[in-house]
């Protein structure tokens, strides 16, 4: 799905994942924020997490993504915050982001491992960036079970993308993180993030219907509704998984 299609689909999301605002409120206290720390996020998107917690826990930030869309909106979720003295955004891929040496307290990429050509090809790249005693956050999914071999054509997955919950544990563990925590999304995280996709595309080709993306959105939209509904919301799970570097 090209980068356009992301932000129609995601117009009227602030958290661009099958994450609950309860659930981002949670892996705060999990990390054990405080004002004087900071994070940074790779593939921030709207950059939801950066400013609730910097609102909350006075953290200051940095965040990264390749979408101006998506960036002008975490720039003006900032302001509504009242934020925008601790958070800096940068536009390009958070893939090539300049390394830092153990500079951040918490370096997160929340559902875009793609930066690192996997998941743990994405650790190795945000390990650099990370305090030694600072905090990791991987937002990935994983299958709940094995799903039909029909299921990864139609939601557009390979294979060995992505495992099963404790080979995830696994992929983790071979990198030399240790999993500390996590905080797994539900059914209803999952529909408020896939429904949402739809109404927005939905709005969008009401609107535009001349547009000359409008035939590739509407089919694209029409295929993910349907492997949501006969594969994703059984087969698929996502989470936010809480890592420390190995002793």
């Amino acid at each position: 799905m090209s980068l356009r299609f992301h932000e129609i689909a995601e117009t009227y999301h602030r958290i661009l994942n099958p994450f609950t605002e309860d659930q981002l409120i949670l892996l705060g206290e999990i990390c054990r924020l405080h004002s004087g720390m900071k994070q940074l996020d790779l593939a921030c998107g709207k950059a939801e997490m950066l400013c609730r917690w910097a609102q909350k826990y006075s953290l200051s930030g940095a965040g990264v993504d390749i979408s101006s869309v998506f960036l002008d909106a975490a720039r003006k979720r900032a302001v509504d915050l009242g934020v925008t003295d601790l958070l800096t955004f940068a536009q390009g891929d958070a893939g090539e982001y300049p390394q830092t040496a153990h500079d951040f307290d918490v370096v997160s990429c929340i559902g875009a491992t793609w930066i690192g050509n996997g998941l743990t090809g994405t650790v190795e790249l945000m390990r650099p960036m990370l305090k030694l005693d600072g905090w990791m956050l991987i937002g990935e999914p994983y299958w709940i079970d094995p799903p039909p071999e029909a299921a990864y054509a139609a939601m557009g997955v390979r294979k060995d993308d992505y495992v099963s919950l404790d080979a995830t544990l696994d992929r983790f563990e071979s990198t030399g993180m240790r999993l500390v925590e996590m905080v797994l999304a539900n059914h209803y995280g999952w529909d408020r993030y896939e429904a949402a996709q739809w109404i927005a595309v939905d709005d969008f080709l009401c609107s535009n219907p001349n547009d000359s993306d409008a035939p590739a959105l509407k089919e694209w939209i029409s295929n993910n509704r349907h492997a949501y509904l006969k594969y994703g919301r059984r087969y698929f799970g996502w989470g936010v998984f809480v890592l420390r570097p190995s002793h």
